[in-house]
């Protein structure tokens, strides 16, 4: 039964694996989806467009969204009494 269950395992990790031509392809539809999300605003910035500074300004554009809406988990902390509270959010 566990030779069984471990040969399942195996196939199903074997599925999900990518070859590198699907991995390029994937990464390649994320650069172009940044591109129409963010390329008109780096172009009324003033970017000139297919510049590296216009490629710089889309980078940093879509690392200040994945920072700002990262799922990242959140603890709140509050300490005090009676309406004068103190929190603090991690």
């Amino acid at each position: 039964m566990l030779r069984y269950g471990l040969l399942v395992l195996l196939a199903a990790s074997l599925l999900g694996c990518e070859t590198p031509a699907e991995r390029a392809a994937r990464v390649k539809g994320e650069v172009e989806d940044m591109i129409k999300v963010y390329g008109p605003g780096c172009e009324k910035l003033g970017y000139a467009k297919e510049t590296d500074s216009w490629r710089e300004c889309i980078l940093h554009l879509r690392a200040r969204d994945d920072i700002r809406y990262s799922t990242r988990p959140t603890t709140t902390t509050c300490i005090g009494h009676r309406g004068f509270y103190n929190c603090t959010s991690y």
